[in-house]
């Protein structure tokens, strides 16, 4: 998976726009032979073990990590969660190396007295932020508390990349309407402040909560190239570079506070924006699916670390494999749309629960014809066993914490370390 090029060739009209929208989605000659790659990243708080309240010092994390065995490249989110973003490459080997990284990191912080924890929104901490970036500074001021807050500092994803393949529009509808089933599977963030937020994913209630102009789902008509090009327009400025630099480094910006979008842009404005300009604009966009010459699978909750292979195993038999395609679509059907309603109610709901059988079922069939170890598909079915034929989400474990006599979150981050 290669990053697109970035030049700093004006752009003078819709049509510039449209040309580096379908670089998004890659050239025919790009994708021929490619093979079928998996990228995962993933994201986790970090919590004290001897106090689940306490923020957790970035740089006492830093000093902690260990060298990683699986070459995982690793980065910090603005409250300090920590991210690791594994190497792409096949499916057995992409979970392999990042599984060692994790179980490294793992280790080295309990030994320093630390807690990787694998959850989707902060369910104790109020938001506090720890890096200070102007892209850092401009997001805090354009989103506004609590929900840009929130979505800097408190909340953790695993993002599932994957080849667009020789049919990218399909691969792109496939994954687009498989979000509503798959994040109420994976539903992991209930808890805020040690309170139940009325949301199996409330990580997800938090996004819905943002600029929709850039976190709503890019519209469908059939036309990917031209959908997306229509959101980066429509989409509201959050920052404009000033000054040329390097595109690998972080630029100088200044924050846009009128509320005026790249088409108002492109209609007028001191200088025309270039292609570096709107490839910039394109990472302060956040849908649920957003391409980048692969697919970016932005909308599931981060995971217990046994569990975050099950996430990429199911989005890549899905998405990639025609066959179990077909009957996971069929039963994600009458759920379209319906991202509110799965980040609500998770598995809860007994239709959305029935259609995630049948997505984790067409996984399991397909997984071994795409050279899924049997180890991986095994995780798929336990992790099936235990909460898509029961009607549950790994959200419902927490809220046992807080409803259960007996239970408490010191006592989850406890099960957490010894896990």
């Amino acid at each position: 998976m290669t990053g697109l090029a970035i030049e700093e060739t004006p752009i003078r009209d819709r049509a510039g726009v449209e040309g580096y929208a379908r670089d998004c989605f890659g050239s025919a000659g790009d994708r021929a032979g490619a093979g079928d790659l998996v990228g995962v990243e993933l994201e986790f708080l970090v919590f004290d073990r001897t106090d689940v309240t306490r923020h957790v010092r970035l740089a006492r994390v830093e000093e902690a990590l260990p060298r990683l065995p699986g070459g995982s490249r690793v980065t910090f989110e603005p409250g300090g969660q920590l991210e690791l973003s594994g190497p792409a490459g096949p499916l057995a080997e992409a979970v392999a190396g990042l599984e060692a990284d994790v179980a490294a990191v793992r280790g080295a912080l309990r030994e320093a007295g630390l807690v990787l924890a694998g959850v989707g929104l902060d369910p104790v901490r109020p938001p506090r932020r720890q890096l200070r970036l102007p892209r850092y500074d401009a997001m805090a001021e354009f989103l506004d508390a609590p929900y840009g807050a929130l979505m800097m500092c408190s909340t953790a994803s695993v993002q599932i990349n994957l080849d667009l393949g020789g049919e990218p529009a399909a691969r792109w509808e496939r994954a687009h309407l498989l979000g509503p089933v798959l994040s109420a599977a994976f539903a992991n963030s209930p808890l805020r402040e040690g309170r139940p937020t009325g949301w199996m994913s409330g990580r997800q209630a938090v996004w819905e909560n943002l600029d929709r102009t850039r976190t709503a789902p890019v519209p469908a008509t059939g036309d990917p190239v031209a959908d997306w090009a229509e959101y980066l327009l429509d989409a509201r400025l959050m920052l404009v570079r000033e000054g040329g630099g390097d595109p690998g480094s972080e630029p100088r910006c200044r924050p846009v506070r009128d509320g005026s979008t790249l088409r108002d842009w492109l209609g007028g404005g001191e200088r025309p924006p270039t292609l570096a300009d709107l490839a910039y604009h394109a990472t302060t966009v956040f849908p649920p699916v957003r391409p980048r010459g692969w697919l970016e699978i932005r909308y599931l909750d981060a995971q217990r670390p046994e569990h975050w292979p099950v996430c990429a195993a199911v989005a890549h038999a899905l998405v990639t494999d025609g066959r179990a395609a077909d009957a996971a679509l069929a039963a994600c059907e009458p759920h379209r749309g319906l991202w509110s309603r799965a980040a609500r109610c998770g598995l809860r709901d007994p239709l959305m629960r029935r259609a995630a059988e049948v997505c984790f079922r067409a996984a399991i069939e397909a997984l071994p014809r795409l050279g899924a170890p049997a180890g991986l598909v095994g995780e798929v079915a336990a992790f099936a066993d235990r909460y898509v034929t029961s009607g549950r989400s790994p959200a419902d474990d927490l809220m046992d914490l807080v409803s259960l006599p007996g239970r408490s979150l010191p006592d989850w981050l406890i099960e957490e370390a010894r896990a």
